[in-house]
This record gives C-alpha cells, structure tokens and sequence, in this order.
C-alpha cells in the first residue's frame, strides 16, 4: 500500500490498464481507463467516466515497488460494485 500526500492509504494495482475501472473517491462514480502514455519522466492515464463520453480527466499515474495508483481513485474491478 501506498500513502497519498495527507496520510491516506492508497490499494495498488501491478499495472495501469486500458479497461480498467477506477472509483472517484470524492463521488463515488466509476471512470474507465481509456488510454496510458509516458510523457519525459511520468506516466499518465486518460479516464473517462462511466456513462458520460464528455467526462474526460488526465491522471498522473504513481509508481512503487509496491505497484501503480491513481491518486483520488480506488481500484474498482475486484470490489465488484461496479
């Protein structure tokens, strides 16, 4: 597990997938992973939310020995609460 910026636990996955789905912690809602790409040092996700074609955020993507998080997200696919 990871810690986020205030202290948070943040679940992390081995590998940042296209079709992957991602809950907004704030919301609740679920956001799919359309896209992964590097840009100079870090990688990035595209996420799209469920449902709305028009909702579309860029997430930098957090690495560790761990594994990977998008920070303000949960891993969504293993709850099965999707």
């Amino acid at each position: 597990m990871l810690a986020d910026d205030e202290g948070a636990f943040l679940m992390a996955v081995a590998k940042i997938q296209p079709g992957q789905l991602w809950r907004l912690d704030e919301t609740g809602e679920n956001w799919l992973v359309t896209k992964v790409y590097s840009e100079a040092f870090a990688s990035y996700a595209m996420l799209r939310r469920v449902g709305r074609t028009e909702d579309v955020r860029r997430v930098k993507v957090l690495n560790s020995k761990d594994g990977a998080v998008l920070t303000g997200f949960t891993f969504a696919q293993g709850s099965g609460e999707f």
